[in-house]
Protein backbone atom coordinates (compact mmCIF):
# COMPACT_ATOMS: atom_id res chain seq x y z
CA UNK A 1 0.00 0.00 0.00
CA UNK A 2 1.19 3.75 -0.75
CA UNK A 3 1.17 4.63 2.87
CA UNK A 4 4.02 7.11 2.98
CA UNK A 5 3.88 11.10 3.29
CA UNK A 6 5.54 10.77 -0.61
CA UNK A 7 2.99 8.84 -1.61
CA UNK A 8 0.13 11.01 -0.71
CA UNK A 9 1.76 14.30 -2.30
CA UNK A 10 2.30 12.54 -5.13
CA UNK A 11 -0.82 11.32 -5.98
CA UNK A 12 -2.72 14.04 -4.56
CA UNK A 13 -0.68 17.07 -6.97
CA UNK A 14 2.12 17.29 -9.71
CA UNK A 15 5.13 17.24 -7.88
CA UNK A 16 7.83 17.96 -7.60
CA UNK A 17 7.25 21.71 -8.97
CA UNK A 18 9.30 24.58 -9.84
CA UNK A 19 10.13 25.70 -6.79
CA UNK A 20 9.60 22.55 -4.39
CA UNK A 21 12.01 19.29 -4.52
CA UNK A 22 13.12 16.54 -2.81
CA UNK A 23 16.57 15.81 -1.41
CA UNK A 24 16.13 12.43 -0.45
CA UNK A 25 12.93 12.66 1.93
CA UNK A 26 13.55 16.41 2.94
CA UNK A 27 12.06 19.73 0.92
CA UNK A 28 13.99 21.64 -0.64
CA UNK A 29 12.35 25.53 -1.67
CA UNK A 30 14.42 27.05 -4.67
CA UNK A 31 17.06 24.68 -4.06
CA UNK A 32 17.56 25.48 -0.56
CA UNK A 33 18.52 23.05 1.92
CA UNK A 34 15.34 24.11 4.51
CA UNK A 35 16.81 21.14 6.74
CA UNK A 36 19.99 22.77 6.81
CA UNK A 37 18.35 26.27 7.48
CA UNK A 38 17.16 24.59 10.05
CA UNK A 39 19.95 23.39 11.88
CA UNK A 40 22.14 26.33 11.66
CA UNK A 41 19.28 28.64 12.80
CA UNK A 42 16.80 26.62 14.80
CA UNK A 43 13.17 26.83 14.55
CA UNK A 44 10.55 28.33 14.62
CA UNK A 45 11.65 30.60 11.49
CA UNK A 46 10.84 32.77 8.91
CA UNK A 47 12.64 33.81 5.56
CA UNK A 48 12.99 35.83 2.81
CA UNK A 49 13.85 34.35 -0.24
CA UNK A 50 14.64 37.38 -2.06
CA UNK A 51 15.62 36.39 -5.55
CA UNK A 52 11.82 35.76 -6.25
CA UNK A 53 10.99 39.06 -5.51
CA UNK A 54 12.90 40.35 -8.57
CA UNK A 55 11.60 36.95 -10.27
CA UNK A 56 8.18 37.56 -10.02
CA UNK A 57 8.39 41.52 -11.18
CA UNK A 58 10.27 40.52 -14.34
CA UNK A 59 7.48 37.79 -15.04
CA UNK A 60 4.76 40.48 -14.87
CA UNK A 61 6.94 42.78 -17.22
CA UNK A 62 7.65 40.34 -19.56
CA UNK A 63 3.72 38.98 -19.71
CA UNK A 64 2.93 42.82 -20.03
CA UNK A 65 5.37 43.62 -23.15
CA UNK A 66 4.23 40.19 -24.73
CA UNK A 67 0.90 41.27 -24.50
CA UNK A 68 1.54 45.00 -25.77
CA UNK A 69 3.76 44.11 -28.61
CA UNK A 70 1.37 40.94 -29.85
CA UNK A 71 -1.94 43.98 -30.19
CA UNK A 72 0.17 46.81 -30.97
CA UNK A 73 -0.72 48.74 -27.82
CA UNK A 74 0.30 52.35 -27.87
CA UNK A 75 0.85 53.32 -24.71
CA UNK A 76 3.23 52.22 -21.69
CA UNK A 77 3.31 50.11 -18.91
CA UNK A 78 4.97 50.91 -15.54
CA UNK A 79 4.93 48.60 -12.69
CA UNK A 80 4.40 49.89 -8.91
CA UNK A 81 5.33 48.03 -5.85
CA UNK A 82 2.23 48.67 -3.48
CA UNK A 83 4.51 48.97 -0.29
CA UNK A 84 2.41 47.99 2.61
CA UNK A 85 2.80 44.46 1.27
CA UNK A 86 5.99 44.62 3.15
CA UNK A 87 7.61 47.83 4.15
CA UNK A 88 10.93 46.00 5.09
CA UNK A 89 14.18 47.83 3.61
CA UNK A 90 15.60 44.64 1.98
CA UNK A 91 12.26 43.77 0.35
CA UNK A 92 12.40 47.52 -1.34
CA UNK A 93 16.46 47.44 -2.12
CA UNK A 94 15.24 44.07 -3.88
CA UNK A 95 12.26 44.89 -5.63
CA UNK A 96 13.88 48.49 -6.94
CA UNK A 97 16.88 46.37 -8.87
CA UNK A 98 14.22 46.27 -11.53
CA UNK A 99 13.51 49.60 -12.94
CA UNK A 100 9.86 49.93 -10.71
CA UNK A 101 7.81 52.61 -8.84
CA UNK A 102 6.38 52.90 -5.74
CA UNK A 103 2.23 52.68 -4.59
CA UNK A 104 2.25 54.39 -1.29
CA UNK A 105 -0.84 54.33 1.41
CA UNK A 106 0.08 56.48 4.51
CA UNK A 107 2.18 59.43 5.74
CA UNK A 108 5.24 57.41 7.28
CA UNK A 109 4.99 56.14 3.64
CA UNK A 110 6.56 59.01 2.64
CA UNK A 111 9.17 59.26 5.15
CA UNK A 112 10.54 55.87 3.21
CA UNK A 113 9.97 57.37 0.09
CA UNK A 114 12.57 60.00 1.05
CA UNK A 115 15.16 57.77 2.75
CA UNK A 116 15.49 55.69 -0.59
CA UNK A 117 15.53 58.84 -2.56
CA UNK A 118 18.49 59.72 -0.19
CA UNK A 119 20.19 56.34 -0.66
CA UNK A 120 19.82 57.06 -4.23
CA UNK A 121 17.81 53.90 -5.06
CA UNK A 122 14.80 56.17 -6.10
CA UNK A 123 14.67 59.68 -8.26
CA UNK A 124 12.65 62.49 -8.99
CA UNK A 125 11.53 60.33 -11.69
CA UNK A 126 10.25 57.55 -10.17
CA UNK A 127 6.43 57.53 -10.09
CA UNK A 128 5.34 57.59 -6.06
CA UNK A 129 1.64 56.82 -6.13
CA UNK A 130 -0.07 57.66 -2.99
CA UNK A 131 -3.29 56.01 -2.59
CA UNK A 132 -5.08 55.98 0.66
CA UNK A 133 -7.49 58.13 2.98
CA UNK A 134 -5.09 61.43 3.51
CA UNK A 135 -4.84 62.74 6.71
CA UNK A 136 -3.32 65.70 8.36
CA UNK A 137 0.35 64.79 8.46
CA UNK A 138 0.24 61.87 4.69
CA UNK A 139 -0.92 65.78 3.19
CA UNK A 140 1.64 67.41 5.01
CA UNK A 141 4.54 64.59 3.93
CA UNK A 142 3.02 64.09 0.35
CA UNK A 143 3.56 68.20 -0.14
CA UNK A 144 7.00 68.43 0.94
CA UNK A 145 8.19 65.47 -1.52
CA UNK A 146 6.05 67.19 -4.33
CA UNK A 147 7.77 70.67 -3.34
CA UNK A 148 11.15 69.33 -3.18
CA UNK A 149 11.05 68.80 -6.66
CA UNK A 150 9.32 64.73 -7.14
CA UNK A 151 7.30 65.83 -10.18
CA UNK A 152 6.44 61.82 -10.35
CA UNK A 153 4.60 61.76 -6.77
CA UNK A 154 0.63 61.46 -8.09
CA UNK A 155 -1.57 61.87 -5.18
CA UNK A 156 -4.92 60.09 -6.04
CA UNK A 157 -7.43 61.51 -4.29
CA UNK A 158 -10.08 59.51 -2.24
CA UNK A 159 -12.65 62.07 -1.46
CA UNK A 160 -14.00 65.49 -2.15
CA UNK A 161 -11.48 67.47 0.30
CA UNK A 162 -8.11 65.96 -0.45
CA UNK A 163 -7.87 68.22 -3.13
CA UNK A 164 -8.90 71.62 -1.63
CA UNK A 165 -5.90 70.51 1.18
CA UNK A 166 -3.16 69.44 -1.42
CA UNK A 167 -3.68 72.70 -3.48
CA UNK A 168 -3.25 74.74 0.13
CA UNK A 169 0.38 73.17 0.86
CA UNK A 170 1.96 72.32 -2.79
CA UNK A 171 3.74 75.58 -4.08
CA UNK A 172 3.63 74.83 -7.43
CA UNK A 173 1.37 73.02 -10.45
CA UNK A 174 0.67 69.82 -9.53
CA UNK A 175 -0.45 66.20 -10.94
CA UNK A 176 -2.98 64.19 -9.47
CA UNK A 177 -5.46 61.34 -9.98
CA UNK A 178 -9.37 60.09 -9.22
CA UNK A 179 -9.96 56.75 -7.54
CA UNK A 180 -12.73 54.97 -8.93
CA UNK A 181 -15.13 53.87 -5.65
CA UNK A 182 -16.07 50.19 -7.65
CA UNK A 183 -19.30 48.48 -6.95
CA UNK A 184 -18.16 45.58 -5.24
CA UNK A 185 -19.22 41.68 -5.54
CA UNK A 186 -22.44 41.12 -4.80
CA UNK A 187 -21.43 38.40 -1.88
CA UNK A 188 -19.75 41.46 0.54
CA UNK A 189 -21.19 42.61 2.99
CA UNK A 190 -21.12 46.12 1.44
CA UNK A 191 -21.68 47.23 -1.91
CA UNK A 192 -19.80 50.09 -2.80
CA UNK A 193 -15.97 50.60 -2.03
CA UNK A 194 -15.59 52.93 0.99
CA UNK A 195 -12.27 54.10 -1.23
CA UNK A 196 -12.27 56.99 -3.77
CA UNK A 197 -15.49 58.36 -5.38
CA UNK A 198 -18.37 56.80 -7.22
CA UNK A 199 -18.51 56.11 -11.24
CA UNK A 200 -21.26 58.85 -11.70
CA UNK A 201 -19.72 61.17 -9.38
CA UNK A 202 -16.35 61.36 -11.16
CA UNK A 203 -17.05 63.71 -14.32
CA UNK A 204 -18.75 66.38 -12.01
CA UNK A 205 -15.93 66.25 -9.55
CA UNK A 206 -12.95 66.69 -12.27
CA UNK A 207 -15.06 69.50 -14.10
CA UNK A 208 -16.02 71.37 -10.35
CA UNK A 209 -12.68 70.62 -8.84
CA UNK A 210 -10.25 70.30 -11.76
CA UNK A 211 -11.04 71.54 -14.58
CA UNK A 212 -10.49 75.28 -14.33
CA UNK A 213 -7.98 74.81 -11.48
CA UNK A 214 -4.52 75.99 -13.44
CA UNK A 215 -2.32 74.18 -10.46
CA UNK A 216 -3.85 70.83 -10.91
CA UNK A 217 -3.30 68.73 -13.85
CA UNK A 218 -5.49 65.33 -13.88
CA UNK A 219 -3.18 62.62 -15.36
CA UNK A 220 -4.53 58.89 -13.61
CA UNK A 221 -7.69 57.35 -13.49
CA UNK A 222 -7.59 54.65 -10.58
CA UNK A 223 -9.52 51.11 -10.63
CA UNK A 224 -9.36 48.52 -8.27
CA UNK A 225 -11.60 45.88 -6.87
CA UNK A 226 -11.17 43.52 -3.60
CA UNK A 227 -11.71 40.35 -5.43
CA UNK A 228 -8.68 41.05 -7.62
CA UNK A 229 -7.96 40.17 -10.99
CA UNK A 230 -10.14 36.82 -11.67
CA UNK A 231 -11.79 35.86 -14.83
CA UNK A 232 -15.14 36.00 -13.66
CA UNK A 233 -18.13 38.51 -15.35
CA UNK A 234 -17.77 40.30 -12.13
CA UNK A 235 -14.30 41.63 -13.08
CA UNK A 236 -15.08 42.34 -16.47
CA UNK A 237 -18.29 44.30 -15.75
CA UNK A 238 -16.21 46.73 -13.92
CA UNK A 239 -13.43 46.64 -16.03
CA UNK A 240 -15.74 47.83 -18.90
CA UNK A 241 -17.23 50.56 -16.55
CA UNK A 242 -13.95 51.93 -15.45
CA UNK A 243 -12.92 51.97 -18.93
CA UNK A 244 -16.25 53.95 -19.95
CA UNK A 245 -15.64 56.36 -17.30
CA UNK A 246 -12.34 56.47 -18.84
CA UNK A 247 -13.24 57.34 -22.28
CA UNK A 248 -15.73 59.95 -21.12
CA UNK A 249 -13.29 61.88 -19.04
CA UNK A 250 -10.55 61.49 -21.76
CA UNK A 251 -12.63 63.71 -24.43
CA UNK A 252 -13.30 66.46 -22.00
CA UNK A 253 -9.67 66.45 -20.20
CA UNK A 254 -6.59 66.34 -22.88
CA UNK A 255 -4.24 65.88 -20.04
CA UNK A 256 -5.93 62.44 -18.47
CA UNK A 257 -3.32 60.09 -20.32
CA UNK A 258 -2.72 56.96 -17.78
CA UNK A 259 -5.12 54.09 -16.19
CA UNK A 260 -4.44 52.44 -12.76
CA UNK A 261 -5.43 49.07 -12.84
CA UNK A 262 -4.22 48.64 -9.12
CA UNK A 263 -2.86 44.99 -7.88
CA UNK A 264 -5.16 41.97 -7.50
CA UNK A 265 -2.92 39.13 -8.69
CA UNK A 266 -3.34 36.08 -7.06
CA UNK A 267 -0.15 33.92 -5.67
CA UNK A 268 0.12 30.30 -5.47
CA UNK A 269 -1.72 29.05 -2.47
CA UNK A 270 -2.01 25.41 -3.09
CA UNK A 271 0.07 22.30 -4.86
CA UNK A 272 -3.24 22.46 -7.51
CA UNK A 273 -2.93 26.27 -8.35
CA UNK A 274 -3.92 27.05 -11.78
CA UNK A 275 -3.91 30.75 -12.86
CA UNK A 276 -3.31 31.84 -16.31
CA UNK A 277 -1.86 34.99 -16.02
CA UNK A 278 -0.59 36.08 -20.04
CA UNK A 279 -4.58 35.13 -20.73
CA UNK A 280 -5.32 37.81 -18.16
CA UNK A 281 -3.23 40.06 -19.28
CA UNK A 282 -4.44 39.79 -23.04
CA UNK A 283 -7.54 40.41 -22.54
CA UNK A 284 -7.05 43.29 -20.41
CA UNK A 285 -5.91 44.71 -23.09
CA UNK A 286 -7.66 43.84 -25.61
CA UNK A 287 -10.44 45.15 -23.55
CA UNK A 288 -8.64 48.76 -23.14
CA UNK A 289 -8.27 48.60 -27.28
CA UNK A 290 -11.44 47.67 -28.19
CA UNK A 291 -13.24 50.24 -26.04
CA UNK A 292 -10.27 53.00 -26.94
CA UNK A 293 -10.91 52.77 -30.34
CA UNK A 294 -14.85 52.68 -30.17
CA UNK A 295 -14.95 55.70 -28.18
CA UNK A 296 -11.83 57.44 -30.28
CA UNK A 297 -9.67 58.19 -27.87
CA UNK A 298 -5.89 56.91 -27.28
CA UNK A 299 -5.38 54.03 -25.18
CA UNK A 300 -3.84 55.03 -21.73
CA UNK A 301 -0.06 54.04 -19.92
CA UNK A 302 -1.22 51.45 -18.04
CA UNK A 303 0.03 51.27 -13.62
CA UNK A 304 -0.11 48.38 -12.14
CA UNK A 305 -0.08 48.15 -8.39
CA UNK A 306 1.42 44.10 -7.25
CA UNK A 307 1.96 44.08 -3.52
CA UNK A 308 1.03 40.09 -2.99
CA UNK A 309 2.07 39.52 -6.50
CA UNK A 310 5.98 41.04 -5.70
CA UNK A 311 6.49 39.91 -2.15
CA UNK A 312 4.48 36.93 -1.31
CA UNK A 313 6.04 33.81 -2.47
CA UNK A 314 9.30 34.95 -1.44
CA UNK A 315 8.32 34.23 2.06
CA UNK A 316 7.94 31.17 4.27
CA UNK A 317 7.70 29.92 8.18
CA UNK A 318 8.87 27.02 9.33
CA UNK A 319 7.85 25.26 12.72
CA UNK A 320 8.46 22.22 14.69
CA UNK A 321 5.62 19.60 15.85
CA UNK A 322 6.60 19.99 19.91
CA UNK A 323 3.94 17.87 20.49
CA UNK A 324 0.48 15.77 20.03
CA UNK A 325 -2.48 15.51 21.93
CA UNK A 326 -5.33 12.68 21.34
CA UNK A 327 -8.29 14.54 22.35
CA UNK A 328 -11.02 12.02 21.21
CA UNK A 329 -10.96 9.33 18.84
CA UNK A 330 -10.70 11.02 15.60
CA UNK A 331 -9.07 14.12 16.54
CA UNK A 332 -4.98 14.43 16.97
CA UNK A 333 -3.92 17.77 17.60
CA UNK A 334 -0.15 18.23 16.42
CA UNK A 335 0.90 21.62 18.35
CA UNK A 336 3.43 24.01 16.82
CA UNK A 337 6.36 25.50 18.78
CA UNK A 338 5.12 29.15 17.57
CA UNK A 339 1.50 30.46 17.31
CA UNK A 340 -0.57 30.91 14.29
CA UNK A 341 -2.19 34.00 15.27
CA UNK A 342 1.31 35.93 15.79
CA UNK A 343 3.23 34.66 12.64
CA UNK A 344 0.75 34.37 10.42
CA UNK A 345 -2.43 36.19 11.38
CA UNK A 346 -4.58 35.91 8.15
CA UNK A 347 -4.48 32.14 8.84
CA UNK A 348 -7.00 32.85 11.72
CA UNK A 349 -8.34 36.34 10.40
CA UNK A 350 -9.45 35.08 7.38
CA UNK A 351 -9.30 31.97 6.76
CA UNK A 352 -5.97 32.33 4.19
CA UNK A 353 -4.28 29.19 3.26
CA UNK A 354 -0.99 28.87 2.20
CA UNK A 355 0.99 25.93 0.84
CA UNK A 356 1.70 23.91 4.14
CA UNK A 357 4.11 20.88 3.83
CA UNK A 358 6.54 18.68 6.06
CA UNK A 359 9.97 19.52 5.64
CA UNK A 360 11.24 16.16 6.55
CA UNK A 361 10.35 12.50 7.09
CA UNK A 362 8.56 12.03 3.59
CA UNK A 363 9.49 8.52 3.68
CA UNK A 364 7.17 7.90 6.91
CA UNK A 365 3.66 6.93 6.95
CA UNK A 366 1.22 9.44 7.54
CA UNK A 367 -1.59 10.56 10.06
CA UNK A 368 -4.88 13.01 9.62
CA UNK A 369 -4.25 15.66 12.14
CA UNK A 370 -5.42 18.98 12.93
CA UNK A 371 -2.72 21.86 13.59
CA UNK A 372 -2.68 24.18 16.73
CA UNK A 373 -0.51 27.00 18.45
CA UNK A 374 0.56 27.99 21.68
CA UNK A 375 -1.44 30.32 23.00
CA UNK A 376 -4.36 29.70 25.14
CA UNK A 377 -6.92 30.54 22.64
CA UNK A 378 -9.57 28.01 20.47
CA UNK A 379 -8.90 30.16 17.39
CA UNK A 380 -5.27 29.73 17.10
CA UNK A 381 -5.23 26.85 14.85
CA UNK A 382 -4.37 26.56 11.19
CA UNK A 383 -7.85 25.80 9.11
CA UNK A 384 -6.45 24.89 6.00
CA UNK A 385 -9.71 24.65 4.41
CA UNK A 386 -12.78 26.94 5.52
CA UNK A 387 -14.97 23.85 5.38
CA UNK A 388 -12.22 21.11 5.98
CA UNK A 389 -9.64 21.56 8.59
CA UNK A 390 -7.85 18.30 7.66
CA UNK A 391 -4.51 18.36 7.55
CA UNK A 392 -2.26 14.96 6.68
CA UNK A 393 1.28 15.03 8.16
CA UNK A 394 4.22 12.40 8.40
CA UNK A 395 2.91 10.32 12.21
CA UNK A 396 4.35 12.47 15.35
CA UNK A 397 7.21 10.29 16.73
CA UNK A 398 8.73 11.81 19.76
CA UNK A 399 12.27 10.61 19.46
CA UNK A 400 12.30 11.68 15.58
CA UNK A 401 11.89 15.56 15.23
CA UNK A 402 8.81 16.71 12.55
CA UNK A 403 9.25 20.10 10.66
CA UNK A 404 6.51 21.85 8.97
CA UNK A 405 6.97 24.78 6.43
CA UNK A 406 4.27 27.30 5.37
CA UNK A 407 5.02 28.84 2.22
CA UNK A 408 4.20 32.36 0.43
CA UNK A 409 3.74 34.08 3.16
CA UNK A 410 5.84 37.22 2.55
CA UNK A 411 2.94 39.25 2.00
CA UNK A 412 1.39 41.30 4.61
CA UNK A 413 2.11 38.40 7.73
CA UNK A 414 4.65 40.69 9.52
CA UNK A 415 3.02 44.13 9.44
CA UNK A 416 -0.32 42.63 10.46
CA UNK A 417 1.47 40.29 13.35
CA UNK A 418 2.92 43.63 14.52
CA UNK A 419 6.46 42.69 13.71
CA UNK A 420 8.34 43.85 16.91
CA UNK A 421 5.96 44.48 18.89
CA UNK A 422 4.04 43.04 21.45
CA UNK A 423 2.32 39.12 20.70
CA UNK A 424 -0.42 37.42 21.81
CA UNK A 425 0.19 35.70 25.18
CA UNK A 426 3.42 36.67 25.29
CA UNK A 427 4.44 34.23 22.32
CA UNK A 428 7.54 35.75 21.36
CA UNK A 429 8.24 36.76 17.25
CA UNK A 430 10.25 34.00 15.53
CA UNK A 431 13.88 35.00 14.09
CA UNK A 432 13.86 35.88 10.52
CA UNK A 433 16.13 34.88 8.13
CA UNK A 434 16.86 36.47 4.40
CA UNK A 435 18.40 33.87 2.13
CA UNK A 436 19.96 35.40 -1.70
CA UNK A 437 21.97 34.31 -3.66
CA UNK A 438 25.81 36.12 -4.85
CA UNK A 439 27.54 36.54 -7.99
CA UNK A 440 28.02 33.01 -9.21
CA UNK A 441 24.49 32.38 -8.12
CA UNK A 442 25.79 30.28 -4.59
CA UNK A 443 22.87 30.62 -1.36
CA UNK A 444 23.72 33.04 1.42
CA UNK A 445 21.83 33.33 4.36
CA UNK A 446 21.71 36.20 6.93
CA UNK A 447 20.19 36.53 10.66
CA UNK A 448 17.79 40.06 10.12
CA UNK A 449 16.38 39.10 13.63
CA UNK A 450 16.79 37.88 16.46
CA UNK A 451 13.62 35.52 18.26
CA UNK A 452 12.22 38.22 20.68
CA UNK A 453 12.72 38.47 24.21
CA UNK A 454 11.31 38.47 27.27
CA UNK A 455 12.73 41.95 28.00
CA UNK A 456 12.20 43.08 24.55
CA UNK A 457 8.55 42.05 25.54
CA UNK A 458 8.33 43.28 28.84
CA UNK A 459 9.55 46.71 27.91
CA UNK A 460 6.98 47.16 25.97
CA UNK A 461 4.81 46.49 28.56
CA UNK A 462 6.19 49.04 30.67
CA UNK A 463 8.23 46.63 33.00
CA UNK A 464 11.81 47.74 31.50
CA UNK A 465 13.42 47.87 35.32
CA UNK A 466 12.39 44.25 35.62
CA UNK A 467 15.40 41.37 35.64
CA UNK A 468 14.31 38.32 34.96
CA UNK A 469 15.47 35.81 38.53
CA UNK A 470 16.00 39.27 40.35
CA UNK A 471 15.06 38.93 44.68
CA UNK A 472 12.07 40.14 45.49
CA UNK A 473 14.24 42.39 48.03
CA UNK A 474 16.71 43.48 45.18
CA UNK A 475 13.80 44.34 42.79
CA UNK A 476 11.92 46.73 45.92
CA UNK A 477 15.71 48.58 46.06
CA UNK A 478 15.74 48.99 42.15
CA UNK A 479 12.48 49.97 41.93
CA UNK A 480 12.52 52.68 45.02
Amino acid sequence: MNTKYIDLINQTFDFPQEEFRLNEDQLQFHDVNLMELVAQYGAPLKFTYLPKISENIHRAKTWFAKSMNEQNYKGTYNYCYCTKSSHFKHVLNEALKNDIHIETSSAFDINIVEALKYEGKITDQTYVICNGFKREQYITNITRLINSGHENCIPVIDNYEELDLLSDGIEGDFKVGIRIASEEDPKFEFYTSRLGIGYKNIVPFYEEQIKNNDKVELKMLHFFINTGIRDNAYYWNELVKCLKVYTRLKKICPTLDSLNIGGGFPIKNSLAFDYDYQYMIDEIINQINITCEEAEVAVPHIFTEFGSFTVGESGGAIYEILYQKQQNDREKWNIINSSFITTLPDTWAISKRFIMMAINRWNDTYERVLLGGLTCDSDDYYNSEQNMNAIYLPKFKKEQPLYIGFFNTGAYQESIGGFGGLQHCLIPSPKHILIDRDSEGKITTELFAAQQTSEQLLGILGYESFVPGTEKKELVTNLN
